[in-house]
């Protein structure tokens, strides 16, 4: 058997995890709002390892003390402040948070779809709406988690564009651009960014056990693909009994990506 943290111990649940908590690293005192099972594991690992100024909230109207279980009920939430619904959009409007929403789509030029899919005028399948996604992707940095990665989900435009884009924010003019930052896109496949001359999607890194032949067939537009891909990082062993044995116990993460 391998040693902890490295090979075959590694699910593909885990890897998800560290690439989502990996996309916080270096953020510094904002508010961290991730949306999903890996998501929510990812900023709490990296509240207690890399990024111990993150501030997270308990998803209604205050900061939590630390960083807990993922399972921890409301009732057994130890808050440190309150944070009043108007209060977040003061953090909103100035840049200091870093979303981490899912999407049901998105596109190559990093535009998300949680609204719809089909026609707009009879569309096939409804979702839950744009929701904050416009004023969030504007106005803060953003990242999406897509647990499903196929070219359902990878399309070369949306049906319905919830969160912006970069072609779209640039179009709109600078108050659309001023903190738009489309920073990571995390799929059960690889990492993605957008650190290219046009702001298209590109291939960070492909998760132990893909190749990025399967990424690529997978995706439902051109890629861009550097010549050298890396391997997403596997987590320490510390990382691994962080998520493990204090984060997730009940091996919740799992349920959301199977390996």
């Amino acid at each position: 058997m391998s040693a902890p943290g490295s090979g075959p111990d590694v699910s593909r649940a885990e890897s998800c995890v560290v690439a989502c908590a990996d996309a916080w690293r270096g953020a510094g005192e904002i508010m961290a709002s991730p949306f999903g099972t890996i998501p929510s594991l990812g900023a709490r690992l990296a509240k207690l390892t890399f990024a111990p100024d993150l501030v997270l909230t308990d998803g209604e109207a205050a900061l939590m003390v630390g960083a807990p279980p993922i399972a921890t009920r409301p009732a057994e939430l130890v808050r440190e402040a309150a944070m009043p619904y108007r209060s977040v959009f003061d953090v909103v409007w100035s840049g200091r948070r870093h979303i981490m929403m899912m999407a049901s789509q998105i596109d190559r030029t990093g535009n998300q779809n949680i609204s719809a899919i089909g026609p707009h005028a009879h569309p096939k399948v409804q979702l839950v709406g744009v929701r904050g996604a416009p004023g969030n992707s504007v106005n803060h940095p953003t990242s999406y988690w897509v647990p499903d990665h196929s070219v359902r989900t990878f399309v070369e435009q949306v049906d319905v564009v919830s969160g912006v884009g970069y072609a779209r924010a640039a179009a709109a003019g600078p108050g659309a651009t001023r903190f738009h930052d489309v920073r990571r896109v995390v799929s059960n496949l690889g990492v993605f960014d957008f650190e290219t001359p046009g702001h298209t999607m590109r291939l960070r890194s492909f998760h132990p056990g893909v190749t990025v032949d399967e990424i690529v067939a997978a995706t439902g537009f051109t890629l861009a693909v550097p010549d050298h891909v890396a391997e997403t990082r596997l987590p320490t062993p510390e990382e691994l009994d962080l998520v493990r044995v204090v984060l997730d116990p009940g091996s919740q993460r799992d349920r959301e990506v199977r390996s």
